[in-house]
Parts: structure tokens; sequence; C-alpha cells
């Protein structure tokens, strides 16, 4: 797009000789509506389409970085507004380094961060800090984050109870987040045994804040055993 200001301009003129009798366009409530995102050279386009009983008009808006293609129907403008602007403000639309495009770097990220403090048949307890590549806008613990520790330190707990000739695989993680770990937070994570069987084993996590001793965060995952022989 040439000048993305002058496209929401040219947009907001299109709107009002749909409907003239509507002082402010953002505020009008759409028939169907189709908001379709498509994207060509790295750059997102968007296309507004208002549908009325004898019209079809299309315009062009504003540029914006949700995912590549989405379709958004049914709403107010307002409220696509506002949808739109939780991803523009609060989901970081910049491209990721190259040092982030590599193989296996979350679960690298996510393994640098631990540091393992105990292990015992049927329990494993690890710790980690809030850094700031797994905090979230609001300045806390990432709840994806708290989903990654979760996984790694229960497969581990997992494992002083599952021999090793059989594969450990996730089918269920249920996570309740209590609280909130502040950014640079010390957090201390602890995973036991709930029980194991032939086939299926299920493990408890915890997190709770070194500080104060405050439980933030809770955990339970569910993996499924199988033998290698019947991969």
């Amino acid at each position: 797009m040439k000048n993305a200001n002058a496209g929401s301009v040219e947009s907001l003129r299109r709107l009002r000789t749909v409907m003239p009798t509507c002082p402010n366009p953002t505020q009008i409530t759409f028939f169907p509506i189709f908001l379709i995102f498509s994207h060509h050279k790295n750059k997102f386009t968007q296309t507004a389409t208002t549908m009325t009983a004898g019209d079809d008009t299309t315009a062009p808006a504003t540029p914006s970085p949700p995912p590549e293609k989405i379709t958004v129907r049914g709403l107010q403008s307002n409220h696509v507004e506002a949808i739109l602007g939780f991803f523009t403000n609060v989901w970081n639309a910049a491209e990721l380094p190259e040092s982030a495009k590599t193989k296996d770097f979350f679960s690298d990220l996510i393994r640098g961060l631990l540091k393992v403090d105990r292990i015992e048949r049927g329990r494993v307890s690890c710790s980690f800090k809030a850094e700031l590549p797994v905090t979230n806008f609001y300045k806390g613990l990432h709840g994806g984050a708290v989903a990654a520790v979760a996984e790694r330190v229960a497969t581990a707990c997992a494992r002083t109870v599952v021999a090793e000739d059989r594969e450990l695989f996730l089918g269920e993680l249920s996570i309740s987040y209590l609280a909130a770990a502040a950014m640079y937070a010390e957090v201390a994570v602890d995973a036991s045994l709930v029980r194991s069987g032939r086939s299926i084993t299920v493990v408890s996590v915890e997190f709770r804040l070194k500080e104060t001793g405050k439980l933030v965060y809770t955990a339970h995952a569910t993996f499924f055993n199988l033998s290698v022989s019947k991969l």
C-alpha cells in the first residue's frame, strides 16, 4: 500500500456512501461483514466488504499484523477494531530474529531456564527465574511458559518410574493459573507422581514463589506409556 492513511480515509468515505445517515461509520452495526487479511510480500492488506440489499462495495483499510488470513462475520466495526488492537498492541508482531528460527529453539529456551534441585523416584524438583524472554505484555510469567515448564518437569518425573523401553507421550495437560509470578521472580517447581500403571502415568506439578511459598500455578499431566516394540 502506498499510503495507509489515504486508504483509511477512502475507506471511511465509501462507508458513508453506503450508509449516509450514520455520522460515524466506525459505529455502524454491519449486516454481513467480511474482513479478509491476505499476506503479500510480507505485508498485510485488509479488505472490508460491506453487503447491503442493493449495493456491494469493497474498500481497503489500514494494514494489520494478525495471522495471514482471517474472516470475521457479524461484528460491529468497533468490536473488530478492539480485537485487532489486541493483536497489534499485546501480541508482538515483530519479526523473529534468525537465532530464534533454529531447530528446537523453544525447547532449548525452556531447558536453559530450569535448574534441577532434586530427583528421586516419583518426584522431581526444579527452580527458575522468570526472565524477560518468558514474560508477557503485563510483565509476568507467560502462561505458555508455565505450560512448557510443567510439561518438561512432569515428563522428567514420569521418567523416574517408567522403564526406558517405553516411550512417553503427553495425552493431557491441565493448568490452573491461581496467581501471577512477576518478572524476575524466583519460582520453585515440584512434580510428584500421582499414579503409574501399565499404560498411563499421571503427574501433579506445583509452582510456588520461592520468596513467600505462595502457590501460583498447578498442573496435572497424563502420559501414555507405549512399548517401543509396539510403535
